[in-house]
């Protein structure tokens, strides 16, 4: 009886394990598949989401690096004229909304040895606290 208790407990926490390993893994899936009659071969590509931070970004590069964990070594990723750069809200921004240390989720496809993106949502940088002083000067006539 308590053997089997253990068993379960052993298998249910195994499988937890196996399936955080396959979100964290972040693969993207490939299928290709071949018609037999006309000889038709479709690759299909699956697009895979990640949240993390940018790491470096130089305007005149094609790529920026991007860390999911601070204990992760960072990754290249590739743009394209195609690669959509949105705010939380969805609206288009510019390559120049990104820099260094901005937390984004990114979208991307493996396309041959490339790791392409396809979307970069850029979240809102920390809190900026400005600070405004109003000085009022008034001056008397004699």
């Amino acid at each position: 009886m308590k053997q089997t208790r253990l068993t379960k407990i052993l298998a249910a926490g195994l499988a937890c394990a196996a399936s955080l390993g396959v979100v964290f893994a972040q693969q993207t899936t490939t299928t290709t598949t071949t018609d037999p009659l006309t000889g038709t071969t479709t690759t299909q590509q699956t697009t895979t989401s990640a949240a993390g931070t940018i790491v470096t970004y130089a305007p005149e590069s094609d790529y920026f690096t991007f860390r999911t964990a601070p204990d992760v070594a960072p990754v290249r990723y590739y743009y394209t004229r195609e690669t959509s750069i949105v705010d939380p809200e969805g609206r288009v921004v510019s390559l120049a909304a990104i820099r260094p240390d901005l937390p984004a989720t990114i979208y991307y496809t493996n396309i041959g040895d490339r790791v392409v993106l396809r979307k970069v949502v850029i979240s809102r940088p920390a809190a900026v606290i400005k600070r405004e002083e109003t000085t009022t000067t008034t001056t008397t006539r004699p």
